[in-house]
């Protein structure tokens, strides 16, 4: 049997690299179930053990996943981009209301954060062997962790929020592992787990965030790791309550080696409180991002967490990039200093179309979601034809499909781009193409 497939080898590592080469080559496709160790290791003549540890190194390649007395399966190819080419092309004449951005007219100016950062560099040049992370802007970070009750921890700066998701979970994880994520949740992070080698359990949620019930049954079975976003989550805009943040604390008390990351990219733009999860576990981070608050090309995010995890993280950024540029870590010290953004005049934006656009679709019998944030969600029995109605009325919005794994379809709209006058025609247009949706949850 094993010479249909081209796998041979008498030592780990040649066996190894012949089923490698046999998944490569489509010789054995994914989901393909692999001989038992034992039917394995006397076609080859070798040693169990020595099969074993072939299957070891397949397995933290990313290449097999094991489940136990079920055995051995080639792991489905990883999706690196499959969501981000879910999109819709906008034709001329057709308002975007897809792209996630923020108001630009929101957004501070950069020149003089910029130039201030351009003269910190020229008194003190940016040099290798200095520290990884700008003092001042570890001090600002903490103060302000502080004053949210995030728990202390050290300081890391990252390139933004997936980046340091990423980084927390190859910190800890090893290929196979389950990881619990909302759904409907950022279609990039759904992408970013899988390419990880790691396999997404979906938990769906409500306005308040993730249902304490959902998350009890993937931690239960057998989730190594959670992620939860703190407010404005991407696709439905929920914030997790005081109430919610007391019941998901309980149950995650009762799996304290779970890794748990806390996202707050919302950061700036939500006036709402936040309720932080982090520090029940004993493996945790916080990531706080700045882009939507100060603009996506920053690509800065600060972390915290246990010091085992921030240690792990740090260590391996040393590794690679070795640092996020100081440069920028000095212009976000100039803008969180001077206070470009007033985070409640820009909270007040957001809500003020969010949640006009949330009522004119509920008056019209359409039920929607947008707690917080700028984005809205709105739940459609047809989710491709609400689509392409929607974009013949001249509206381009977000297909469900790029942001959820087993959610009932649905559609998200930005408000970032949208006017006081564009809201009733935006309500109209998606009342005709969705039509009624019933329910509250997005499971």
């Amino acid at each position: 049997m094993l010479g249909a497939y081209g796998i041979e080898g008498r030592r780990a590592m040649d066996i190894a690299a012949s089923v490698e080469q046999a998944v490569g080559a489509g010789r054995l496709e994914p989901g393909q179930l692999l001989p038992p160790l034992r039917e394995m290791a006397t076609e080859l003549g070798v040693n169990p053990n020595t099969v074993a540890a072939a299957y070891r190194t397949l397995r933290d390649r990313g290449v097999i996943e094991t489940a136990g007395r079920r055995g051995s399966r080639v792991r489905p190819r990883p999706a690196i981009s499959a969501r981000e080419s879910i999109r819709t092309d906008v034709p001329e004449g057709v308002r975007n209301v897809a792209n996630g951005n923020p108001d630009p007219a929101l957004l501070p100016p950069l020149g003089d954060a910029l130039a201030a950062a351009a003269r910190h560099n020229e008194e003190r040049p940016g040099l290798y062997g200095q520290d990884a992370v700008d003092p001042e802007l570890a001090r600002l970070a903490r103060e302000a962790f502080d004053a949210d009750g995030v728990p202390d921890g050290r300081i890391a700066v990252v390139s933004g929020s997936l980046d340091g998701i990423e980084r927390v979970l190859a910190a800890h994880l090893r290929s196979g592992d389950a990881v619990a994520i909302e759904d409907p949740g950022w279609g990039a992070l759904l992408d970013l787990v899988p390419a990880l080698g790691l396999r997404p359990v979906p938990v769906a949620l409500d306005d308040e965030g993730p249902l304490p019930g959902e998350v009890e049954r993937a931690l239960r079975d057998g989730a190594k790791a959670l992620i939860v976003t703190a407010r404005a989550q991407n696709p439905t805009g929920a914030a997790v309550g005081s109430e919610r943040a007391r019941e998901l604390r309980a149950v995650l008390a009762s799996y304290p080696s779970v890794l748990f990351v806390e996202d707050d990219h919302g950061h700036g733009i939500v006036d709402l409180p936040l309720h932080p999860l982090s520090g029940v576990t004993d493996k945790w981070a916080f990531v706080r991002s700045t882009s939507k608050a100060y603009g996506p090309d920053l690509r800065l995010a600060v972390l915290t967490g246990d010091a085992a995890t921030v240690d792990r993280v740090l260590g391996r950024q040393r590794l690679g990039p070795g640092w996020v540029s100081r440069l920028l870590q000095c212009a976000v010290v100039q803008l969180w200093s001077t206070g470009a953004v007033d985070a409640r005049a820009v909270s007040r934006a957001y809500a003020k179309r969010r949640d006009a656009l949330v009522e004119a679709l509920r008056a019209r019998g359409v039920d929607a979601h947008g707690r917080s944030g700028m984005n809205v969600w709105v739940p459609v029995p047809d989710e491709t034809g609400a689509v392409a109605r929607l974009l013949h009325a001249g509206w381009a919005v977000a297909p469900g499909a790029r942001f959820r794994m087993a959610a009932a379809p649905g559609v998200r709209l930005t408000v970032s781009g949208m006017s006081e006058d564009d809201i009733g025609p935006v309500a109209d247009a998606v009342a005709s193409a969705a039509g009624p949706a019933p329910g509250r949850r997005y499971d």
